[in-house]
């Protein structure tokens, strides 16, 4: 059985940086170059750049491990596992409103995101490394546990059914970017660069005021596919690429379809989403991949805070027509052509 897990990997894979460093910033000294932090953490490599003090990054990997506390599902004293063990528990402010942004995000989806999907995560072995396929009549009998709906939430007090357990990784490192660029802007930073585990937020402008070139891995190889000029933004990515395994030359990746247990079979192989918003975006990263492309063209035209870049399993790309200023391909893909989704 060959495996390939994002938690044991030393070098993100989800997107490439470029990174364009060079001026000094608009507010406090010029700098030449970055402060820079590097921390693994919510199972992945986390890199932070910023033109500001180093002790404004260390603020930064201090809240990164405060967020991972709360919200592990496999800490026995995070918020998260104590919820599930439990099911009930009064949570925390920022559990409180990332589960509140989850479950908006589950229904917004209509269930193509759900946060209650954990059972079924682990029974294929993508919690603990322990890779298997499960028997059809064990994944049905686990999907009668998941329903994001059977969440009652009130205030900060929450309780779940028996058996459901909930899982906040599909949001937990957007909502983490949010956290650290709001922390950064407070502190007077114009020009950062998040990776956090391939999970970007690009904070302003690089400091001679053009934009961050961000490249998007290709789901195929090592390179990348296509570059996006970003500022103010997260750049979130799913693909199957990520973290999966192999047995008797299939692949199972991570991605699960909550409407049949296995992993998702939509057509797509790589979601990336680009918005103002990382929790948002990283939900629907999941939730369009899953989807497939025609669904997620029309989820995003009935939306308004979002673009987004796909790539489908026979290799074309598309993108939302916000992007067609902002990207291009690069790579094996500098001549392909790029198919783009308008609102017609």
């Amino acid at each position: 059985m060959k495996r390939k897990n994002a938690a044991i990997r030393y070098l993100p894979v989800i997107l490439l940086l470029i990174f364009l460093l060079t001026g000094c910033t608009a507010s406090g000294p010029a700098q030449s170059l970055p402060a820079e932090r590097t921390t693994f953490a919510m199972d992945t490599l986390m890199e932070l750049k910023a033109y500001c003090g180093d002790d404004v990054l260390d603020r930064c990997v201090e809240r990164i491990a405060e967020l991972e506390k709360i919200f592990s599902v496999t800490d026995p004293e995070s918020e998260i596992y104590s919820l599930n063990d439990t099911g009930t528990s009064v949570l925390g402010n920022d559990a409180s409103i990332l589960l509140k942004e989850a479950l908006s995000l589950c229904e917004r989806t209509g269930g193509a995101l759900d946060i209650s999907i954990y059972p079924v995560v682990r029974a294929w072995g993508f919690t603990t490394g322990e890779y298997r396929i499960p028997a059809k009549e064990e994944l049905a009998e686990l999907r009668k546990r998941v329903d994001y709906s059977k969440v009652e939430m009130n205030g900060s007090s929450v309780s779940i059914p028996d058996g459901m357990m909930i899982d906040l990784g599909s949001v937990a490192k957007g909502y983490c970017s949010d956290c650290l660029a709001e922390m950064l802007k407070e502190a007077g930073v114009k020009s950062a660069l998040l990776n956090l585990g391939g999970n970007i937020y690009a904070l302003g402008t690089k400091p001679d005021g053009t934009k961050w070139n961000i490249g998007i891995q290709d789901p195929n190889g090592s390179g990348y596919l296509g570059v996006l000029k970003a500022s103010d933004l997260a750049v979130i990515t799913s693909g199957g690429y990520e973290r999966y395994f192999e047995e008797n030359g299939k692949v199972y990746w991570h991605i699960m379809d909550p409407a049949t247990g296995e992993p998702a079979s939509s057509g797509l192989i790589s979601v990336s989403v680009i918005g103002s918003r990382g929790v948002v975006c990283d939900g629907l990263s999941t939730a369009l991949f899953v989807m497939g492309l025609d669904r997620a063209a029309q989820m995003w035209r009935d939306s308004e805070d979002f673009e987004a870049v796909f790539v489908t399993d026979t290799g074309s790309i598309y993108i939302t027509e916000g992007l067609k200023d902002d990207f291009h391909t690069a790579g094996a893909y500098a001549s392909e052509e790029i198919q783009v989704i308008t609102h017609e």
